[in-house]
Protein backbone atom coordinates (compact mmCIF):
# COMPACT_ATOMS: atom_id res chain seq x y z
CA UNK A 1 0.00 0.00 0.00
CA UNK A 2 3.29 2.48 0.98
CA UNK A 3 4.75 1.75 -2.63
CA UNK A 4 1.10 2.35 -4.50
CA UNK A 5 0.31 5.82 -2.33
CA UNK A 6 3.90 6.65 -3.17
CA UNK A 7 3.63 6.47 -6.59
CA UNK A 8 0.25 7.95 -6.99
CA UNK A 9 1.99 10.67 -5.37
CA UNK A 10 4.77 11.01 -7.79
CA UNK A 11 2.91 10.68 -10.88
CA UNK A 12 0.44 13.93 -9.18
CA UNK A 13 3.74 15.85 -8.49
CA UNK A 14 4.60 15.03 -11.59
CA UNK A 15 1.64 16.32 -13.47
CA UNK A 16 1.77 19.78 -11.07
CA UNK A 17 5.18 20.39 -12.27
CA UNK A 18 3.88 20.16 -15.71
CA UNK A 19 0.90 22.18 -14.96
CA UNK A 20 3.28 24.82 -13.17
CA UNK A 21 4.68 26.52 -15.88
CA UNK A 22 1.47 26.77 -18.22
CA UNK A 23 0.31 30.51 -17.77
CA UNK A 24 3.55 31.89 -16.88
CA UNK A 25 6.03 33.95 -18.13
CA UNK A 26 9.51 32.58 -18.44
CA UNK A 27 12.41 34.78 -19.41
CA UNK A 28 14.80 32.85 -21.88
CA UNK A 29 17.08 35.71 -22.74
CA UNK A 30 17.29 39.63 -21.90
CA UNK A 31 14.24 41.04 -24.11
CA UNK A 32 12.98 37.50 -25.08
CA UNK A 33 10.00 35.73 -23.48
CA UNK A 34 8.02 32.48 -23.57
CA UNK A 35 4.36 31.55 -22.45
CA UNK A 36 3.19 28.11 -22.39
CA UNK A 37 -0.52 28.10 -23.31
CA UNK A 38 -3.39 26.11 -21.05
CA UNK A 39 -3.95 23.06 -23.73
CA UNK A 40 -7.30 22.43 -21.82
CA UNK A 41 -8.51 25.60 -23.39
CA UNK A 42 -6.78 24.67 -26.72
CA UNK A 43 -4.17 28.03 -26.40
CA UNK A 44 -1.25 27.73 -28.46
CA UNK A 45 2.11 29.41 -26.83
CA UNK A 46 3.64 32.14 -27.37
CA UNK A 47 6.55 34.57 -27.24
CA UNK A 48 6.92 38.03 -27.43
CA UNK A 49 11.13 39.77 -28.05
CA UNK A 50 11.32 43.81 -26.28
CA UNK A 51 12.77 45.78 -28.95
CA UNK A 52 14.54 49.42 -28.51
CA UNK A 53 11.04 51.32 -29.10
CA UNK A 54 8.36 47.70 -29.65
CA UNK A 55 7.41 44.21 -28.70
CA UNK A 56 7.09 41.21 -31.76
CA UNK A 57 4.69 38.70 -30.81
CA UNK A 58 4.83 35.40 -31.60
CA UNK A 59 1.65 34.05 -32.83
CA UNK A 60 -2.37 35.79 -31.88
CA UNK A 61 -3.16 32.34 -30.27
CA UNK A 62 -7.14 32.11 -29.72
CA UNK A 63 -8.73 35.58 -28.42
CA UNK A 64 -9.22 34.15 -24.92
CA UNK A 65 -5.32 33.07 -25.09
CA UNK A 66 -4.60 36.40 -26.19
CA UNK A 67 -6.60 38.15 -23.49
CA UNK A 68 -4.25 36.39 -20.69
CA UNK A 69 -0.94 37.04 -22.68
CA UNK A 70 -1.37 40.27 -23.35
CA UNK A 71 -1.41 41.71 -19.57
CA UNK A 72 1.85 39.27 -19.13
CA UNK A 73 2.96 41.78 -21.79
CA UNK A 74 1.98 44.67 -20.37
CA UNK A 75 3.89 43.31 -17.05
CA UNK A 76 7.42 43.14 -18.59
CA UNK A 77 7.64 46.58 -20.50
CA UNK A 78 5.87 49.52 -21.25
CA UNK A 79 6.42 49.47 -24.94
CA UNK A 80 3.76 48.96 -27.28
CA UNK A 81 3.24 45.62 -29.68
CA UNK A 82 4.00 46.58 -33.04
CA UNK A 83 3.75 43.34 -34.76
CA UNK A 84 2.40 40.21 -34.54
CA UNK A 85 3.87 37.00 -36.18
CA UNK A 86 0.97 34.24 -37.23
CA UNK A 87 3.35 31.34 -37.30
CA UNK A 88 0.61 29.56 -39.65
CA UNK A 89 -3.11 30.41 -40.00
CA UNK A 90 -4.82 27.66 -37.99
CA UNK A 91 -7.34 28.94 -35.37
CA UNK A 92 -5.03 28.86 -32.19
CA UNK A 93 -2.12 30.62 -33.95
CA UNK A 94 -4.27 33.18 -35.53
CA UNK A 95 -8.00 33.73 -34.70
CA UNK A 96 -7.27 36.27 -31.91
CA UNK A 97 -5.68 38.29 -34.44
CA UNK A 98 -8.43 41.62 -34.28
CA UNK A 99 -7.52 41.54 -30.33
CA UNK A 100 -3.53 42.94 -31.46
CA UNK A 101 -4.97 44.65 -34.45
CA UNK A 102 -7.26 46.68 -32.30
CA UNK A 103 -4.15 47.34 -29.78
CA UNK A 104 -2.39 48.97 -32.69
CA UNK A 105 -0.01 45.79 -33.93
CA UNK A 106 0.53 44.96 -37.27
CA UNK A 107 -0.16 41.37 -38.18
CA UNK A 108 2.69 39.47 -40.01
CA UNK A 109 2.83 36.03 -41.65
CA UNK A 110 4.41 34.14 -44.98
CA UNK A 111 2.45 34.60 -47.95
CA UNK A 112 1.73 30.47 -47.76
CA UNK A 113 0.14 30.93 -44.93
CA UNK A 114 -2.23 33.50 -46.37
CA UNK A 115 -2.68 31.32 -49.03
CA UNK A 116 -3.62 28.14 -46.97
CA UNK A 117 -6.53 30.81 -44.64
CA UNK A 118 -8.01 31.95 -48.13
CA UNK A 119 -8.59 28.01 -48.69
CA UNK A 120 -9.78 27.46 -45.56
CA UNK A 121 -11.53 30.47 -44.42
CA UNK A 122 -14.09 30.70 -47.00
CA UNK A 123 -16.69 31.72 -45.05
CA UNK A 124 -14.66 35.94 -44.91
CA UNK A 125 -13.55 35.28 -48.62
CA UNK A 126 -16.42 35.63 -49.77
CA UNK A 127 -17.79 31.76 -49.69
CA UNK A 128 -19.62 29.04 -48.00
CA UNK A 129 -19.07 28.91 -44.14
CA UNK A 130 -15.53 27.96 -43.10
CA UNK A 131 -13.32 26.41 -40.44
CA UNK A 132 -13.80 30.26 -38.41
CA UNK A 133 -17.75 29.75 -38.33
CA UNK A 134 -17.41 26.12 -37.46
CA UNK A 135 -14.76 27.20 -34.33
CA UNK A 136 -17.63 29.89 -33.52
CA UNK A 137 -20.29 27.12 -32.66
CA UNK A 138 -18.07 26.01 -30.00
CA UNK A 139 -15.85 28.75 -28.76
CA UNK A 140 -17.50 31.84 -27.47
CA UNK A 141 -14.00 33.61 -27.71
CA UNK A 142 -14.17 33.40 -31.25
CA UNK A 143 -17.76 34.24 -31.99
CA UNK A 144 -17.64 37.22 -30.00
CA UNK A 145 -14.60 38.46 -32.54
CA UNK A 146 -13.64 38.50 -36.15
CA UNK A 147 -11.32 37.21 -38.09
CA UNK A 148 -8.19 39.32 -39.49
CA UNK A 149 -5.91 38.01 -41.57
CA UNK A 150 -2.23 39.23 -41.69
CA UNK A 151 -1.16 42.48 -43.90
CA UNK A 152 2.49 41.85 -43.97
CA UNK A 153 3.31 39.13 -45.76
CA UNK A 154 7.08 37.58 -47.20
CA UNK A 155 7.88 34.67 -49.21
CA UNK A 156 10.79 33.66 -47.71
CA UNK A 157 12.53 36.24 -44.99
CA UNK A 158 11.65 39.23 -43.17
CA UNK A 159 14.16 40.46 -40.83
CA UNK A 160 13.77 43.03 -37.88
CA UNK A 161 16.85 44.30 -36.18
CA UNK A 162 17.69 47.51 -34.02
CA UNK A 163 21.24 46.95 -33.13
CA UNK A 164 20.37 45.02 -29.75
CA UNK A 165 17.83 42.02 -31.08
CA UNK A 166 17.45 40.55 -34.52
CA UNK A 167 14.89 38.55 -35.26
CA UNK A 168 14.50 36.80 -38.54
CA UNK A 169 11.00 35.56 -39.28
CA UNK A 170 11.98 32.44 -41.88
CA UNK A 171 9.93 30.00 -44.31
CA UNK A 172 12.05 26.55 -45.13
CA UNK A 173 8.91 24.65 -46.31
CA UNK A 174 5.64 22.55 -45.88
CA UNK A 175 5.95 20.87 -42.18
CA UNK A 176 2.54 21.29 -39.80
CA UNK A 177 1.18 23.13 -42.94
CA UNK A 178 2.45 24.60 -46.10
CA UNK A 179 2.95 28.19 -44.54
CA UNK A 180 4.84 27.31 -41.62
CA UNK A 181 7.13 29.81 -40.48
CA UNK A 182 9.82 30.83 -37.52
CA UNK A 183 11.23 33.23 -35.87
CA UNK A 184 14.98 32.97 -35.44
CA UNK A 185 16.84 34.59 -32.96
CA UNK A 186 20.64 34.01 -34.29
CA UNK A 187 22.48 36.14 -31.22
CA UNK A 188 20.25 34.45 -28.21
CA UNK A 189 20.31 30.89 -30.51
CA UNK A 190 16.66 30.86 -29.75
CA UNK A 191 14.02 29.35 -31.89
CA UNK A 192 10.06 29.85 -32.03
CA UNK A 193 8.65 26.89 -34.06
CA UNK A 194 5.13 27.52 -33.98
CA UNK A 195 3.49 24.38 -34.77
CA UNK A 196 6.55 22.95 -37.14
CA UNK A 197 7.49 21.81 -34.05
CA UNK A 198 5.62 20.68 -30.35
CA UNK A 199 6.56 19.08 -27.54
CA UNK A 200 4.21 16.51 -26.50
CA UNK A 201 1.01 14.51 -28.41
CA UNK A 202 0.31 17.64 -30.06
CA UNK A 203 0.56 17.38 -33.60
CA UNK A 204 -1.71 18.29 -35.83
CA UNK A 205 -0.77 16.18 -39.65
CA UNK A 206 -3.73 17.17 -40.95
CA UNK A 207 -2.54 20.48 -43.58
CA UNK A 208 0.70 19.26 -43.96
CA UNK A 209 2.76 16.13 -45.34
CA UNK A 210 4.59 14.37 -42.91
CA UNK A 211 7.36 13.19 -45.43
CA UNK A 212 8.12 17.11 -46.35
CA UNK A 213 7.81 17.65 -42.30
CA UNK A 214 11.08 15.66 -42.02
CA UNK A 215 12.97 17.19 -44.73
CA UNK A 216 11.91 20.75 -43.75
CA UNK A 217 13.15 19.94 -39.60
CA UNK A 218 16.23 19.05 -41.51
CA UNK A 219 16.79 22.00 -42.58
CA UNK A 220 15.70 23.90 -39.54
CA UNK A 221 17.96 21.96 -37.49
CA UNK A 222 20.68 23.54 -39.30
CA UNK A 223 20.47 26.98 -37.92
CA UNK A 224 21.94 25.44 -34.60
CA UNK A 225 19.40 26.52 -32.36
CA UNK A 226 20.04 25.92 -28.17
CA UNK A 227 17.19 26.85 -26.70
CA UNK A 228 13.61 25.84 -29.16
CA UNK A 229 10.12 27.78 -28.06
CA UNK A 230 7.50 24.84 -29.24
CA UNK A 231 3.89 25.79 -30.40
CA UNK A 232 2.30 23.82 -28.43
CA UNK A 233 4.66 22.44 -24.69
CA UNK A 234 7.22 23.25 -22.27
CA UNK A 235 10.28 24.77 -23.83
CA UNK A 236 13.34 22.74 -24.86
CA UNK A 237 16.75 22.10 -26.41
CA UNK A 238 17.45 21.11 -30.01
CA UNK A 239 16.60 17.93 -29.25
CA UNK A 240 13.10 18.09 -29.93
CA UNK A 241 13.56 18.76 -33.66
CA UNK A 242 15.20 15.57 -33.65
CA UNK A 243 12.67 13.73 -31.56
CA UNK A 244 9.84 15.19 -33.34
CA UNK A 245 11.42 13.98 -36.73
CA UNK A 246 12.14 10.64 -35.30
CA UNK A 247 8.63 10.10 -34.26
CA UNK A 248 7.60 11.02 -37.80
CA UNK A 249 10.01 8.52 -39.41
CA UNK A 250 9.05 5.44 -37.14
CA UNK A 251 5.44 6.50 -37.95
CA UNK A 252 5.73 5.90 -41.94
CA UNK A 253 8.05 2.71 -41.42
CA UNK A 254 4.97 1.56 -39.12
CA UNK A 255 2.36 2.48 -41.72
CA UNK A 256 4.35 0.89 -44.17
CA UNK A 257 4.85 -2.12 -42.70
CA UNK A 258 1.53 -2.48 -42.57
CA UNK A 259 1.10 -1.79 -46.14
CA UNK A 260 3.47 -4.40 -47.33
CA UNK A 261 1.82 -6.69 -45.58
CA UNK A 262 -1.22 -6.24 -47.40
CA UNK A 263 -3.46 -4.89 -44.77
CA UNK A 264 -6.49 -3.59 -45.25
CA UNK A 265 -7.73 -0.24 -43.91
CA UNK A 266 -9.86 -2.00 -41.55
CA UNK A 267 -7.48 -4.45 -40.53
CA UNK A 268 -4.51 -1.34 -39.93
CA UNK A 269 -7.43 0.32 -37.74
CA UNK A 270 -7.34 -2.59 -35.67
CA UNK A 271 -3.90 -2.63 -34.97
CA UNK A 272 -3.57 0.76 -33.77
CA UNK A 273 -3.37 -0.25 -30.64
CA UNK A 274 -0.58 -2.37 -30.87
CA UNK A 275 1.18 -0.32 -33.57
CA UNK A 276 0.52 3.14 -30.56
CA UNK A 277 2.83 0.82 -27.85
CA UNK A 278 5.49 0.02 -30.52
CA UNK A 279 5.87 3.76 -30.76
CA UNK A 280 5.88 4.20 -27.35
CA UNK A 281 8.81 1.60 -26.38
CA UNK A 282 11.09 4.37 -27.80
CA UNK A 283 11.41 7.08 -25.08
CA UNK A 284 12.71 9.80 -27.66
CA UNK A 285 9.31 9.98 -29.13
CA UNK A 286 7.05 7.87 -26.46
CA UNK A 287 5.45 11.81 -25.68
CA UNK A 288 4.64 12.58 -29.40
CA UNK A 289 1.96 9.15 -29.64
CA UNK A 290 -1.53 11.04 -29.10
CA UNK A 291 -4.29 9.33 -27.33
CA UNK A 292 -6.01 8.23 -30.55
CA UNK A 293 -3.12 7.58 -33.23
CA UNK A 294 -5.96 7.12 -36.21
CA UNK A 295 -4.92 10.60 -38.13
CA UNK A 296 -1.42 10.14 -37.51
CA UNK A 297 -1.68 6.65 -38.98
CA UNK A 298 -3.97 7.49 -41.97
CA UNK A 299 -1.83 10.25 -43.42
CA UNK A 300 1.31 7.83 -42.85
CA UNK A 301 -0.81 5.71 -44.53
CA UNK A 302 -1.91 7.82 -47.87
CA UNK A 303 1.47 9.74 -48.29
CA UNK A 304 2.69 5.81 -49.27
CA UNK A 305 0.18 5.16 -51.65
CA UNK A 306 -2.54 3.33 -48.93
CA UNK A 307 -5.88 4.27 -48.10
CA UNK A 308 -7.41 6.52 -45.67
CA UNK A 309 -8.38 4.40 -41.78
CA UNK A 310 -12.23 4.51 -41.09
CA UNK A 311 -13.41 6.97 -38.54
Amino acid sequence: MKSSCFCFAALLAGASAVLAQINTVQNVATGVYFHEGDPRRGHSNNGWIVFDDFVLVIDANYPSGAKIVMPQIAATTAKPVRFVFDTHHHGDHAYGNQLWAEGGATLVASTRALEEMKQVETGFFGSAPGRWEGAAKNRPDVAATKLKPPVMLFPKDLFLDDGQHRVELKWFGTGHTKGDAYAWLPKEKILFTGDACVNGPHNNVNDGLITEWIKTLELVKQLGAEKICPGHGPMAGPEILADQQSYFVALLAQAKAQLDRGKTPAEIKAALPTIAEALKQNPRIARYVPANLTAHLTKACVEQGGQPLPK
